[in-house]
């Protein structure tokens, strides 16, 4: 006979995209909390209809639907950690913005999603200006990639310097600390980290794969994760990247495009 037993997770919240084809958005969120062992809960902001290969359409959720996804999080189960991820227009910017500060939510990771990796346009490109004014400063860790922080920063981005300069604006913009990651570099992976001090770089090797669907939301959530465990951010950072690396080294074969990366390598056999 199976006997009952009461367990405790720490819960944790992704407020996100979803993704039908299960690689990135707030699947790849959930599924990166479960690896980490923790409680995921999610708010969906968009519904993308997307795969490995393209993204077909995107629909946004109205704000009263996630208003009400907010309270009913945090009025039950108060998450230790949260990740954002696409936020498609001004409204939902405006919207998760004004709920984040209205329940103090704390260890605040936030990925500017704002492209696919075939180039469809995840965030207006005339949202950018109000999502940097707007949001930005609520993020105890901002993780762009290079054309997000290009974007961001109005500048072109080829080498390590260009990658400390961009985290530099971006922290006062307002966020907290910057990683700058580096996955489209053409050498390495390595990752510029600034906590408003000191600069660290984490560095990385390239995988000769193309099944990365998904993998800035996973580590975004890694690090969420990590944070909601209590640690501080550079180890944070260091554990998700480790994971991510995994993950990618232990990727899927599925789909036509980029496949998925392996969110649950570690429990594999």
């Amino acid at each position: 006979m199976i006997q009952a037993k009461t367990q405790h997770k720490i819960p944790i919240l992704t407020i996100a995209g979803s993704d039908c084809s299960g690689g990135a958005g707030l699947q790849a969120d959930l599924k990166t909390f479960s690896a980490h062992d923790l409680f995921g809960m999610s708010v969906v902001v968009s519904v993308v209809a997307e795969n490995t290969a393209r993204v077909i359409s995107c629909f946004d959720i109205p704000k009263q639907m996630i208003d009400e996804q907010m309270l009913a999080i945090y009025e039950d189960i108060k998450p230790e950690a949260v990740k954002i991820g696409m936020l498609g227009s001004k409204e939902i910017i405006q919207c998760v913005k004004e709920n984040l500060l209205q329940f103090e939510s704390k260890n605040i990771v936030i990925d500017p999603v704002m492209f696919a990796k075939n180039g469809y346009a995840l965030m207006p490109l005339e949202n950018c200006q109000f999502f940097k004014d707007e949001i930005i400063s609520l993020a105890d860790v901002l993780t762009p990639n290079i054309p997000e922080a290009e974007f961001l920063c109005d500048f072109k981005i080829t080498n390590e310097d260009d990658m400390r300069r961009a985290a530099i604006e971006l922290h006062k913009i307002g966020a907290k600390s910057v990683l700058v990651k580096g996955g489209h570099s053409k050498d390495n992976t390595n990752d510029v980290f600034f906590d408003g001090e000191k600069f660290s770089i984490f560095k990385g090797e390239k995988i000769d794969t193309k099944n990365t669907h998904g993998t800035g939301c996973t580590l975004s959530s890694a690090i969420a994760s990590n944070l909601a465990l209590g640690k501080e951010k550079n180890e944070a950072i260091a554990l998700a990247k480790e994971y991510v690396f995994g993950a990618i080294l232990n990727s899927l074969a599925l789909g036509k495009g980029c496949g998925p990366t392996n969110h649950f390598f570690k429990f594999e056999k």
